[in-house]
């Protein structure tokens, strides 16, 4: 009964490992001349282009795990409550980067106005 339970346990562990690393290689984003594109999904694919004129604010998070790995979530905020507009895992550097970048572009967006 253990040996069932152990290679039931590793075919689980080795299950959730591809998937993940399926899903880290289909997630994707392009800065544009107006707006942000972020794409993610394997069967279902989600694709959410937010323009640098209704960004509210960008943050930078990371949670303990993810720090150790020098990794963090980029998430923009907009005034709908239904925008999911994060890009997760990302190298910290390029994050911050990033966020400096889309508020100078939205700062630049808003002055239109």
């Amino acid at each position: 009964m253990t040996v069932a339970l152990s290679i039931a346990l590793i075919v689980a562990l080795v299950w959730v490992g591809l998937v993940i690393a399926r899903q880290v290689r289909h997630i994707g984003y392009a800065t544009r001349d107006d707006d942000l594109l972020i794409a993610r999904g394997v069967m279902f694919r989600t694709t959410t282009v937010v323009p640098y004129g209704r960004m509210q604010y960008v943050e930078v998070s990371s949670g303990p795990i993810a720090r150790m790995f020098d990794l963090a979530t980029l998430e923009l905020h907009t005034a709908s409550a239904s925008s999911d507009a994060t890009i997760p895992g990302m190298p910290r550097h390029d994050a911050e980067a990033l966020r400096d970048r889309l508020a100078a572009l939205g700062e630049a967006h808003l002055a239109g106005l």
